[in-house]
């Protein structure tokens, strides 16, 4: 399986907005209005917009923020060396085929590339079961239940020590 990552451009912006309209997607995320038009066409220091292929084929979209630097505050006042991922599949008929799992394991390595985060964030719907059990199985801890905008989410941490563990498990 070779899957890349690479910037997100506003060459992306067809692509991107037919995803957020699939259902799967809309079911992780539905509130969510990520303006591509505009946001494709900045690259603050504190973001990266990236999407995954799959031999060259787009399969997914990954952001990575700074949350204490994020302009919009959306989590809120938050420590420094920080991370928070926002991951998704684009088409439902690549769910369930470890697609996400190794996009996940590249976006932490990412993040964790950086030797001042100490750990990253994610925040799925309370009621997407299917992604709660995703990051759990991916070593991400629970730490509390929180409303952001309209929607009951659960944080989610993964500490750069945890990492590290899990990593020299599967050596």
């Amino acid at each position: 399986m070779d899957i890349t990552l690479r910037i997100a451009t506003i060459n992306d912006l067809d692509l991107l907005e037919y995803w957020d309209k699939q259902q799967h997607v809309i079911d992780s995320d539905p509130d969510e209005d990520w303006d591509w038009e505009n946001e494709l066409l900045k690259f603050p220091e504190w973001r990266e917009q990236l999407i995954a292929e799959l031999d060259g084929r787009p399969i997914g979209c990954i952001q990575i923020i700074d949350p204490a630097e994020e302009e919009s505050h959306y989590w809120g006042n938050i420590p420094r060396n920080l991370r928070a991922i926002d991951i998704w599949i684009g088409e439902k008929e690549d769910l369930g085929k470890g697609y996400g799992s190794k996009m996940m394991e590249m976006a932490v390595d990412r993040c964790f590339k950086n030797p001042e985060v100490v750990s990253i964030l994610i925040d799925p719907l309370e009621s997407n079961h299917d992604a709660i059990r995703f990051y759990e199985n991916f070593g991400f801890t629970f730490i509390e239940k929180r409303s952001f905008n309209s929607s009951d989410c659960l944080v989610y941490q993964l500490s750069r020590k945890d990492w590290k563990e899990k990593i020299s498990k599967n050596e």
